[in-house]
């Protein structure tokens, strides 16, 4: 979901990166119930929804969740002083226009709405746009490092925020679309504030939440904002095994299901009254390897593992069509949006070439009793390709073991750096639509007195230089060549391998109308360019 663009002493935890941005998506185990509350909508226009996540949301708090789940629900409930236009363009919500920007990009200065208001009758105050964005530090959340290029936020008057930056933050535009709290409520009780009675300024209110359960939220009647929603009632419940997803839609127990898997993609889209709605995400899947110790420190055996299968084969066989093939460490949307040169990376990788592979592996001097250690998620589609790289590992003369872990275990081994536990890893990345979402966190340079670690322990210190520089850069033509310079060499030196990315995608009954997948926010109920209803 959210970036996670961070490398200093706030910027990870000490187990290793900073759990927002990797993600998880679909494959645990089991099957959760999809029973939840089934009262009528409080009033009739639009109806009731009924949405099945893919997991459970753990809290509602923007200042300290870290999920997408628990983001899927806050961002109906919240709103910012920007929001994304039905692409990847910031533009105005609770803010009355774009910001003031001065002192060569380091000063921005928002007027708030004077209309905007918070569910609880209170108006939205700079005073509350400062301690929304100063608490994620202050605190030291774990979304500490997407604040801490601010210096000061300064109330100006009631209506009139000035935020002071540490240097030219190129992407801070995105920043800004943070979720605004009302202070005075959230600091008297924050616990409360974040799993019981989150208070915010958006759409829809909280009304009730069942641990591992259902969360039902109703439409604010009084919203201050337009348009006004058309649903009275939404209620998302998490249904985590992905068969079961799709017979609560072909039932018509759910209106909406998250996440379509590639072998269910035709099933779902055969259904007579249910339709697929999809968007592209800002999501990145790759292979990485274990820079730090054992035979893939060596380049030529990182390109060899490349010469043992086909990316492209793979993500056709258990990606397509629920994603598609990546090239970058950038998605497409992004990468559209600044013009890289894809076509030019599509290049890079190489197909199957077992020979090819056999000849590097044995320039590098890798000895023929090398067990390949390849850690995974739960999830089937990273499992998939582990199994794959595998495979062609064995076919070229060594053994390769594929290990798949769950969540807490493998996010605390692979940022060991141990190449007893593993040599490759699968793993996904969100971000907002800026590549510093995606380079600095992945490919800066690991900083060991902190104890942290980029995932792969790379260290190039020009190619990290050019991350920095284009990370504290308000030039966008300055960034974008930093940006296809840092690039090259990844791709070149082979830190990660890239896969795929993965579409938001939702089935939607024919009963719901207006419903809105969206590339940064995941889907959309209410916004100037749609307002679902439905017929119930």
């Amino acid at each position: 979901m959210a970036e996670n663009d961070k490398y200093e002493s706030s910027n990870r935890t000490t187990t290793g990166v900073k759990r927002r941005g990797v993600l998880q998506g679909i494959g645990a185990v089991g099957a959760a119930s999809v029973l939840g509350y089934t009262g009528s909508a409080t009033a009739q226009e639009g109806g009731r929804l009924a949405l099945a996540q893919v997991k459970s949301p753990l809290e509602f708090d923007p200042i300290v969740l870290n999920d997408v789940p628990s983001a899927q629900v806050a961002d109906r409930v919240f709103d910012g002083l920007y929001t994304y236009d039905s692409g990847t363009q910031v533009i105005p919500e609770m803010a009355t226009d774009m910001p003031e920007v001065s002192n060569d990009g380091q000063t921005y200065e928002v007027s708030i709405r004077e209309e905007a208001t918070f569910q609880n009758g209170d108006p939205v105050t700079a005073e509350d746009v400062k301690h929304s964005f100063e608490a994620p530090v202050a605190e030291e959340t774990e979304n500490a490092s997407e604040f801490d290029m601010i210096d000061t936020v300064e109330v100006v008057d009631e209506k009139t925020a000035r935020f002071q930056l540490k240097f030219p933050f190129g992407p801070f535009m995105n920043t800004l679309t943070h979720n605004i709290v009302p202070k005075s409520v959230r600091t008297e009780d924050k616990e409360a504030f974040n799993t019981q009675n989150p208070v915010g300024a958006g759409p829809f209110e909280f009304v009730e939440w069942q641990q591992g359960g259902f969360v039902r939220l109703e439409r604010w009647d009084d919203y201050w904002g337009e348009p006004m929603p058309n649903l009275a009632e939404v209620e998302m419940v998490p249904v985590e095994e992905p068969t079961t997803r799709i017979t609560s839609i072909r039932t018509g127990e759910n209106d909406v299901i998250e996440e379509i898997p590639p072998k269910l993609w035709a099933q779902t889209e055969s259904m007579n009254n249910v339709a697929i709605d999809d968007e592209l995400g800002i999501g990145y899947f790759y292979l990485a390897f274990n820079i730090n110790e054992g035979p893939t420190t060596d380049p030529k055996v990182r390109e060899a593992i490349d010469y043992t299968f086909s990316m492209d084969q793979a993500i056709s066989n258990f990606v397509e069509p629920t994603g598609e093939r990546q090239y970058s460490p950038i998605p497409r949307p992004v990468a559209d949006e600044w013009d890289f040169p894809v076509e030019e990376w599509q290049q890079v990788p190489h197909d199957k070439d077992i020979e090819q592979a056999q000849q590097l592996f044995d320039e590098a001097g890798v000895p023929g009793d090398w067990t390949a250690r390849i850690i995974v998620p739960p999830d089937d589609k990273r499992e998939q390709l582990g199994l794959t790289v595998a495979n062609g590992i064995e076919e070229a003369g060594f053994s390769a073991n594929v290990q798949r872990f769950d969540w807490g275990k493998f996010l605390d081994t692979y940022v060991t750096g141990n190449a007893d536990q593993y040599n490759m890893y699968t793993l996904g990345w969100a971000g907002v639509p800026d590549p510093n979402s995606f380079m600095y966190p992945l490919f800066s340079t690991v900083d060991e007195v902190l104890g942290v670690t980029n995932g792969t322990f790379y260290r190039n210190e020009e190619m990290n230089q050019k991350i920095v520089n284009a990370r504290q850069s308000a030039d966008r033509d300055e960034r974008r060549n930093l940006y296809i310079e840092a690039i090259n060499t990844v791709l070149q030196d082979r830190v990660h391998l890239p896969a795929y990315n993965l579409k938001n995608s939702f089935g939607v009954r024919d009963r719901v109308s207006d419903f809105d997948a969206h590339p940064v926010d995941s889907f959309r109920l209410v916004s100037d360019s749609n307002n679902v209803s439905v017929e119930n």
